[in-house]
């Protein structure tokens, strides 16, 4: 009955994690959706670079400061942290309507995009109330909360034209207000329902703690984060305009084919976490990281028109050209076939296709030598990249990436029990500077090569230093510990 009455307390105060989460990770993307709205209708009028900043603040707060808010959470417990967490980043959005320049927008973004931190505690919170066996599948359903940012996605647009239909110049303010209502009122719930629990004898000073911070495991797993959390963060962001640029969608179907990418990863989080606790998060991260490889490679061959030198046609023998046809030369008594341009375009093909046709460059009456050119052969190659094959692609990689949250999450109570908060803190700051980075990294490949799918040659390259890094790892392990490795491997 003890451990039945245990598991029940872990699964409330899993739920209300998982709560917690998905209002934070909504509001925390809220200013992708909001800056834009207020830019495109006119009430702000901001540069390019300030939407740039105004996006990029939240995000950058609650990358940096996960590490502090890991330790407190070691520290002090995940209640209290997580409450007061809540409770405080409810104020700058409800003082968010007042905002009337730049710098207020920015200051007060930079505020609530504290809650962007709630994943480290999160994370230390929900794992010490599970058991080993039990861990990658509670992470892996608290990490579902990743699905907040499909809710502001689907939801903020629709509420904000709905609150402007009636007062288009301040409309907008309820949305921030019912954020902070929503984060007000989940910060009372974990107040009321929470029951505190933190790591027993903790006695560690903060210095002592930072010490796990010297492993070079730690920085191997924060690689592995900033490619399947950063990573995925950037492309929800980064999508919407490369689907607009290269297949010509409108906004709604753009929006919703990012939401495709995004949603299914944050959902498959749960069951990366139940195939992290049946066959060992090292096997999985081979997998992750694996088809990271093989789809990225898929995806950076770009949407392309290649024209290059085709067969032609040599004069067999010297003569004069007698004739010219649309379909034929004729030099001296030999008639030479012109081989024509198709007019049939194929479009939205899924293989490359080509097509040849001849060019005639000799005149009527020219003298020709033997072995001349008389027509030059074009040869075109077309690779349409078709759309319906690139948006599966796009889901499948999203599908991967969000396996591999939750596997990298699984090795640190395993490999920190007494510092899951720090380390997961850490971790998750490296992920979370991966979403600031990430849309900057792709921005200047795009300026450099012209090409929007150079993205992905950066994550084909990120995602086979990661694999090679890990494998190198484990090989070392298996030369190192050969009589015990059967123990230890499927930790690593």
């Amino acid at each position: 009955m003890k451990n039945t009455n245990s598991l029940s307390q872990s699964h409330k105060i899993l739920f209300l994690n998982t709560l917690a989460f998905t209002v934070c990770f909504a509001c925390w993307t809220l200013n992708g959706v909001l800056v834009t709205f207020l830019v495109d209708n006119g009430i702000f009028h901001w540069s390019v670079v300030q939407v740039g900043w105004l996006l990029g603040i939240p995000i950058l707060t609650g990358s940096i400061m996960r590490l502090p808010i890991g330790i407190l959470t070691d520290k002090f417990g995940g209640k209290y942290v997580f409450s007061l967490l809540l409770l405080l980043c409810s104020v700058p959005l409800f003082l968010l309507p007042l905002a009337d320049s730049f710098f207020m927008f920015a200051l007060l973004s930079f505020f609530f995009g504290m809650v962007g931190t709630s994943f480290a505690v999160g994370i230390g919170y929900t794992s010490i109330w599970y058991p080993k066996e039990w861990q990658g599948r509670a992470l892996g359903i608290f990490g579902m909360g990743n699905a907040g940012a499909a809710i502001t996605t689907f939801l903020a647009p629709s509420l904000l034209n709905h609150f402007s239909v009636t007062d288009p110049q301040n409309g907008w303010k309820i949305l921030p207000v019912i954020y902070a209502v929503s984060l007000l009122v989940i910060g009372v719930a974990f107040l009321i329902f929470a029951k505190n629990k933190k790591i027993e004898n903790q006695t560690k000073t903060v210095s002592q703690m930072l010490q796990s911070l010297k492993s070079a495991r730690v920085w191997r797993f924060g690689a592995y984060y900033f490619l399947v959390f950063g990573c995925f963060v950037a492309y929800s962001q980064w999508l919407l305009p490369n689907f607009m640029n290269v297949y010509q969608t409108s906004l709604v179907m753009g929006g919703l084919f990012a939401t495709m990418f995004s949603l299914p990863s944050g959902v498959i989080r749960a069951f990366g976490g139940y195939l992290s606790d049946k066959f060992g998060a090292r096997k999985v991260m081979y997998w992750v990281l694996s088809s990271s490889v093989i789809l990225s490679a898929l995806l950076m061959v770009p949407k392309m028109e290649i024209i290059t030198a085709g067969p032609g046609i040599l004069a067999a023998k010297k003569g004069v050209v007698k004739e010219i046809s649309s379909n034929t030369v004729k030099v001296g008594d030999k008639e030479y076939p012109v081989l024509q341009k198709s007019s049939i375009v194929n479009e939205n093909t899924i293989f490359p296709t080509s097509s040849s046709w001849q060019n005639v460059v000799v005149a009527q009456n020219q003298n020709v030598a033997k072995k001349e050119l008389i027509a030059k052969g074009i040869t075109v190659i077309k690779f349409d990249a078709n759309m319906w094959v690139f948006l599966v692609l796009v889901i499948l990689i999203g599908i991967s990436w969000g396996i591999g949250k939750a596997a990298v999450y699984k090795h640190i109570p395993e490999y920190f029990p007494t510092e899951v908060g720090v380390v997961g803190g850490m971790v998750g700051m490296i992920g979370g500077l991966g979403g600031f980075f990430g849309p900057i990294i792709f921005g200047y490949l795009l300026t450099a090569t012209g090409i929007w799918s150079s993205s992905w040659i950066f994550i084909l390259v990120f995602s086979s230093i990661c694999l090679i890094w890990m494998h190198y790892t484990i090989t070392k392990i298996m030369n190192e510990k050969q009589p015990v490795l059967s123990k230890v491997i499927d930790r690593q």
